[in-house]
């Protein structure tokens, strides 16, 4: 596994939220210095930890864990998503259709 990606992700999904490590560890019960620990991949968090850590930034755990996980279709799904969901609903509808259509002209 790679730790220092990991822990790379996990500091740009923290700052996309635009929290700070001592924000992110008072949400998940941790110290900032334990947050650091894993963001500089110095060590993986727990099973537990990872999970708190991906749901209080609201990022799939697919997607802390890209290098490690197999089928990179569901992340890419996710990812996608996760984009598309952030845009006003006539924005959405836009993508799903350009989506759409790309896809039927490279069938």
């Amino acid at each position: 596994m790679n730790e220092k990606a990991i822990g790379r992700r996990i500091k740009a999904a923290r700052e996309s939220k635009k929290l700070t490590q001592e924000q992110l560890a008072e949400l998940v019960d941790l110290s900032p210095m334990h947050i650091s620990v894993i963001e500089r991949g110095v060590k993986l968090p727990k099973l537990e930890t990872l999970i708190n850590i991906a749901n209080v930034l609201d990022v799939s755990a697919d997607v802390l864990l890209q290098d490690v996980v197999k089928n990179q279709t569901k992340l890419f799904a996710s990812e996608a998503s996760t984009l598309i969901s952030q845009l006003p609903r006539e924005d959405q509808r836009r993508v799903l259709a350009a989506l759409r259509s790309f896809v039927e002209t490279t069938k």
